[in-house]
């Protein structure tokens, strides 16, 4: 460890501190609250542990293998927790967690690194790629017709309503298809000549020319993967991997297994302390498990937006979005057919409705590479009416 600073140390402590006491409050059965506080604590520690771990397993790679492995084994907390809620039967509970995590990235955190990206430029417009934005609403609409539709069948009563889990499958294995028609390239993109050195140094250019991507004088449209991974290069560059192949594979699977375990805690505390609390389980779900779930995310899209990392800054939540709505959710509808609860892609009608409005906003917000702070407390009003709505359902 003795590449690690000092306060990753004690982060670490603090985190293996926390999940042993979550094990013990579970085990002991403490009051409902601390054991709900004391897990999600742990959970948003672990999934910090996962995504420094991986990238520091990334930097041996390219940044978009990277970035898609923080983004993947990101995840890690959030699929164990929707897996065991249910197996215990907890359906609105894995549902809204899933579903929240889009939310809580596309309209909360999305929302407010266009607030800091835009107040940190020179003239109060964040600037970033066109392609990842776009590519990532075209993955999202995918997700928002499989929902829309399944909606309409079931309002509608149509003989297709019958068949709901037939049609999830369908539409998981589909979503999963075009997932990874886009990631593949992207990917591949990665190891493309040039990719990194001074050619990534060229991808970049300042905040008056507003374009990360490609060389000097091409648009955004036609910036390759290429340009864009050159871009993300040159914004990542590091000394290379501070700890040693050993340690990172050793920290990426100890938070792992932590994560199941904790994950079976949090779930275990959810329902006494949601009774407790007196809130409901969409809120608990949508907001807090989906906010804990994606809390690296979060952070290091703030922190990038504000060191002028515009374009970095809206991959990190650009990409956690995708992922989940195009990999994840995909991925738990399938992992569910052989457990005690099946999870399909029909939603309550209110959260449909939010979902496409959520997917139109994010895409009038982004599709033209560029922001100003108003339009992301546009995002950050949208998650806070969603919010306030949940309280009372």
């Amino acid at each position: 460890m003795a590449r690690l600073t000092a306060l990753e140390r004690i982060m670490l402590s603090l985190i293996a501190l926390l999940a042993a006491l979550a094990g013990v409050a579970n085990h002991q059965t403490w009051a409902a609250v601390p054991r709900f506080a004391i897990a999600t604590l742990a959970l948003a520690g672990l999934a910090w542990v996962v995504s420094f771990a991986t990238e520091q397993l990334g930097e041996r790679f390219g940044p978009a293998i990277t970035g898609m492995l923080q983004s993947t084994l990101g995840n890690l907390p959030e699929l164990f927790v929707v897996v065991f809620a249910l197996q215990k039967g907890e359906l609105v509970v894995a549902q809204t967690a899933i579903i929240g995590s889009v939310f809580a990235n596309a309209m909360l955190v999305l929302g407010l690194v266009i607030v800091v990206g835009a107040r940190r430029a020179p003239d109060g417009i964040m600037r970033f790629s066109h392609r990842l934005p776009r590519d990532t609403a075209t993955l999202l609409l995918v997700a928002v017709f499989v929902i829309v539709l399944l909606g309409l069948s079931l309002s509608s009563h149509d003989p297709a309503s019958h068949h709901v889990k037939t049609i999830s499958a369908v539409g998981a294995v589909s979503l999963l298809v075009v997932y990874l028609a886009w990631v593949i390239p992207y990917l591949r993109a990665d190891t493309l000549p040039g990719a990194e050195g001074a050619e990534g140094a060229r991808g970049v250019q300042g905040a008056e020319g507003g374009v990360l991507g490609g060389s000097q004088g091409e648009s955004p449209d036609s910036a390759s993967y290429g340009g864009a991974v050159r871009a993300a290069g040159a914004g990542m560059a590091e000394d290379g991997p501070r700890l040693s192949l050993r340690l990172t594979l050793v920290l990426l699977f100890t938070a792992g297994i932590a994560s199941a375990f904790v994950s079976d805690w949090f779930v275990d505390a959810l329902s006494p302390a949601i009774v407790q609390l007196h809130i409901s389980q969409a809120f608990a779900g949508l907001m807090i498990v989906a906010i804990a779930g994606n809390a690296v995310e979060n952070t290091a899209g703030l922190v990038l937006a504000w060191k002028g990392r515009s374009d970095l800054a809206i991959s990190v939540v650009k990409n956690s979005v995708a992922q989940i709505a195009a990999f994840l959710y995909p991925l738990l509808v399938l992992i569910s057919f052989l457990l005690a609860t099946t999870l399909t892609f029909a939603l309550a009608p209110v959260y449909i409705g939010a979902f496409l409005v959520m997917a139109l906003a994010m895409w009038q917000v982004t599709a033209d590479g560029e922001a100003a702070a108003f339009e992301g407390w546009a995002l950050v009003a949208l998650y806070v009416i969603l919010a306030t709505l949940t309280l009372y359902e």
